[in-house]
């Protein structure tokens, strides 16, 4: 979608390396031959290399319909076109922001519903009725479509208390515009402010046995201010809606045809880059029967 290539050696390659980059996004950063940061930036640049001998080759000779193409021909309000270094970069900042992130949230999903054999009883009866309703069976749902959506309640609580209990983006990173009073400091002008957000989501000022997997505790909004999994202001993460529709329509599928559990429900989880269980939560799936 993004560059219009084959799976090959070379996209294996790539995908090492957006995983290395990941690595390093929240290590600290030493540039030093053997460490994690050091390591994220050779990959960075073995990416760069890539995504601009494709991009030269596409002014030369090759023609392709995709995001990069895309972003060739895109112009600002001036007429003036992307650099190449605007394109590359581009590239890789939505192929990070836009699948990793959206592939931990799925596996979190799919993790806490092998461990709450009623929510996931419960999604499924709504999603196997949705999929009844458009000519589906249990094997053989039909794909749902956007209006479809506003009307399964509670996958819509199943995707909130995920996104709540996933913590993909764990904290935001702000620079303080004037000097601030806060509990007693001040946090002087120029310094960059930290906002650990998953403090705030964990928070049982907020939210009833905050680690616990309720998705009924949607039954309500939460308190203005307690809920910033994607940001907020002008900074709010432009894919808020795109992650919610994609983890959406993956429960859909998979509760409606099969179901799953955890080889090692008691593995132990690790926070960086981003949470996820020490054996990336191993799963045995069957397929369901008519």
């Amino acid at each position: 979608m993004f560059i219009s290539m084959e799976p090959s050696p070379l996209t294996d390659k790539i995908d090492m390396w957006f995983g290395k980059l990941l690595d390093g996004l929240r290590a600290f950063p030493f540039d030093i031959p053997g460490t994690t940061s050091h390591t994220a930036r050779k990959c960075r640049q073995k990416l760069d290399a890539v995504f601009r001998e494709e991009l030269q080759a596409r002014k030369m000779y090759k023609e392709c319909d995709d995001l990069m193409s895309g972003l060739m021909q895109m112009k600002d309000e001036h007429g003036k076109k992307l650099s190449d270094e605007e394109v590359v970069h581009n590239i890789i900042s939505l192929v990070i922001a836009g699948y990793e992130s959206t592939t931990i949230a799925i596996m979190w999903a799919v993790y806490h519903l092998a461990k709450s054999p009623v929510v996931l009883a419960k999604l499924r009866e709504e999603n196997v009725a949705m999929s009844k309703s458009k000519g589906g069976s249990m094997s053989t749902g039909l794909m749902i479509t956007h209006d479809d959506i506003p009307k399964m309640k509670y996958t819509a609580k199943v995707v909130e208390e995920t996104i709540r209990m996933a913590n993909i983006a764990p904290m935001v990173h702000r620079v303080a515009n004037k000097d601030v009073e806060y509990r007693g400091y001040t946090i002087p002008k120029g310094w960059a402010v930290l906002v650990w957000l998953r403090s705030v989501h964990t928070d049982p000022n907020y939210y009833q046995d905050p680690l616990s997997f309720n998705p009924d505790r949607w039954d309500g909004p939460a308190k203005p201010g307690t809920y910033q999994v994607f940001g907020g202001g002008p900074r709010i993460c432009a894919g808020n809606m795109l992650a919610r529709l994609q983890v959406t329509i993956i429960l859909h599928h998979l509760c409606v045809g099969y179901e799953w559990e955890l080889i090692n429900p008691d593995a132990q989880i690790n926070y960086l880059p981003h949470p996820r269980p020490v054996d990336g939560a191993a799963m045995t799936f069957r397929k369901l029967s008519t």
